[in-house]
């Protein structure tokens, strides 16, 4: 009797013992998610407080902060290669992801949220995938006679001394320069840089500034993010919003996605892969559209505001974001001179 009593008791340990190693280990772990976060915490905050009451997956957030935006979580992630602390990165441009996929950072995942999602905002070997984007726009004073429609128009002599655009060394502006690199060539790409300065353009410290600036009178247009523009607009300020480059035979309007990737030995990889299936949905794309940061849904026929355009009808910049990201590291010592003359 006394046997089957220990042997019982014996069992029930195991087995509880089990149970609590399934709970912290196991493919039904979704007690925890721990996720970085390069896109603005007042924007993505509210997305992750969401999964956690629909889901009941506890999520452990660290964000960038604006000193580091981007290069803070991705530079975390490489540090932490061989020893990884985070599940999932949610980076706020696909550019970064590149640079983690060549380091051997991620892991590929094709979320199902994923299916509807047009390939040329997905990596083919499933490492990230993109959703809710900013197109890069020219915010445009009212009121002006023949507006610019092409970002050549910062080389046009009709608008000498009239324009801005933020640093190059930083942010979206650099993805963008890096992006005509590749399409264009090095010696056409650098000629257009070189007709800037010639043109008289002025160089603030941000897109926001540059908007500030065009919403003040300051200057007639720059090139900015579309939450930039769309937010001035929002504030009534005297200012209209342009996609660059949309004739038959231009090179169309640069697309900045957000991006979702899986971290390869994740503690939590399969409460990661239900955050990256939560990111990629309609629902996100739907709250991201509406939400002050204005972002494009990139699935179709996602409910979004009157200001914002389909992606389906925006003639985009065909880009390979892999080699964008190895031309940002290239043209890096050419934007420093550039900016120096």
């Amino acid at each position: 009797m006394k046997k089957n009593i220990y042997l019982l008791a014996t069992i029930g340990v195991i087995i509880t013992g089990l149970f609590v190693w399934r709970l912290a280990t196991g493919p039904d772990n979704a007690r925890l998610v721990v996720v970085y976060v390069s896109e603005d915490q007042v924007f993505s905050e509210p997305i992750l407080m969401d999964f956690e009451k629909e889901t009941g997956i506890k999520v452990r957030a660290v964000y960038d902060t604006e000193e580091s935006k981007s290069t803070g979580a991705m530079n975390r992630l490489i540090a932490e290669k061989d020893n990884p602390q985070a599940d999932v990165y949610w980076a706020n441009e696909p550019i970064r992801a590149e640079v983690l996929k060549q380091k051997g950072i991620l892991v590929p995942y094709v979320s199902p949220n994923a299916r509807d999602i047009p390939a040329e905002f997905k990596d083919p070997e499933g490492y990230w995938t993109g959703f809710s984007a900013r197109a890069r726009v020219l915010i445009v004073k009212r009121g002006l006679r023949d507006k610019p429609r092409s970002i050549l128009a910062y080389t046009s002599p009709r608008w000498q001394g009239r324009s801005v655009i933020a640093n190059p060394l930083f942010g979206t502006t650099t993805a963008e320069i890096a992006a005509l690199f590749t399409i264009w060539g090095d010696r056409k790409a650098e000629k257009f840089m070189m007709a800037l300065k010639q043109n008289g353009v002025a160089v603030s410290t941000s897109n926001g500034e540059s908007a500030d600036f065009v919403a003040a009178g300051q200057y007639d247009f720059s090139l900015v993010d579309s939450d930039d523009a769309v937010n001035r607009m929002r504030q009534q300020k005297e200012v209209a919003m342009v996609y660059p480059d949309q004739g038959e035979n231009a090179t169309g309007c640069f697309i900045v996605p957000n991006a979702a990737m899986l971290i390869r030995g994740a503690p939590h990889q399969e409460a990661g892969k239900i955050l990256v299936d939560y990111l990629l949905s309609r629902e996100t794309e739907r709250k991201l559209a509406f939400a002050d940061c204005a972002q494009i849904p990139l699935h179709p026929d996602v409910q979004m505001p009157s200001e914002l355009k389909s992606i389906s009808k925006i003639k985009i910049m065909c880009v390979d974001y892999a080699e964008v990201a190895k031309k940002m590291m290239e043209i890096r010592p050419f934007l420093k001179r550039w900016l120096e003359l």
